[in-house]
């Protein structure tokens, strides 16, 4: 069991989605490199948004097309791996 130093400290650890995205996403999904959809362009969303939320965060856990499994944060929890695919969901409809 964590003491509490030590999860305060993850606590303060955590990044937030947009913080995984700006680093560890945004290089393919900002620009469409391999394929990527980028994120606000609700067309490249639209049928991958309606494959659902389940699908979305499978193929982004595991992999998918030429995006290696978790992109490149390999380091992300599959909570946090699934948060970021939420957020960018969220500002592609």
């Amino acid at each position: 069991e964590l003491n509490a130093a030590a999860a305060a400290f993850m606590e303060a650890a955590a990044k937030t989605p947009e913080e995984i995205y700006n680093g560890s996403c945004m290089a393919c999904h900002a620009t469409g490199a391999a394929g990527a959809p980028k994120v606000g362009d609700a067309a490249a969303w639209a049928p991958r948004i309606a494959q659902g939320a389940d699908t979305l965060h499978k193929h982004a856990i595991g992999g998918f097309n030429m995006m290696p499994p978790k992109g490149t944060c390999a380091a992300c929890s599959d909570d946090e791996i699934m948060a970021v695919v939420d957020f960018m969901v969220s500002k592609s409809k």
